[in-house]
């Protein structure tokens, strides 16, 4: 049984990312590394869409603190990936995405955690406020 709070509904914003044939491990799932890759990749493509992030010129960047991951079920190639992305937690730079990895129609995640991320000055490494159109963005995924 899955908590209310990490069923498909419970997320703002999906990508579908096609698994690899890589992607899989001897066991014939995909192996556990994985899984982050999908954490960052759901997280920065809603960045640079939805708030017009810079990967490359940006002088503010998130650097992840921490990242967790519960496993539930296991993904294969060639599965796709329906990644749920929220906002557990806004700080002023600080911010905690909470993301569910659905397989493709799915109702129950496949897995699900959270990726931390501190927002610093690219030049000095230092703790920066989270810049203004980002956390627009972040707020509009904002769960209470």
């Amino acid at each position: 049984m899955t908590a209310a709070n990490e069923t498909r509904e419970a997320y703002g914003h999906f990508l579908a990312i096609p698994t690899r044939w890589m992607d899989n491990d001897i066991y014939g799932h995909v192996n556990n590394v994985v899984y982050y890759s999908y954490f960052d990749t759901v997280i920065n493509e809603y960045l640079i869409r939805e708030g017009g992030f810079d990967i490359h010129a940006a002088e503010v960047i998130g650097v992840a603190v921490e990242t967790m991951c519960k496993f539930r079920k296991s993904l294969a190639f060639p599965q796709t990936v329906d990644a749920g992305l929220r906002v557990g937690k806004l700080g002023n730079s600080s911010v905690r995405y909470e993301v569910g990895l659905f397989a493709a129609g799915d109702a129950e995640p496949a897995a699900t955690g959270h990726f931390v991320h501190v927002f610093v000055e690219r030049a000095t490494m230092r703790p920066v406020a989270i810049p203004a159109a980002l956390r627009s963005c972040m707020e509009r995924l904002l769960v209470a």
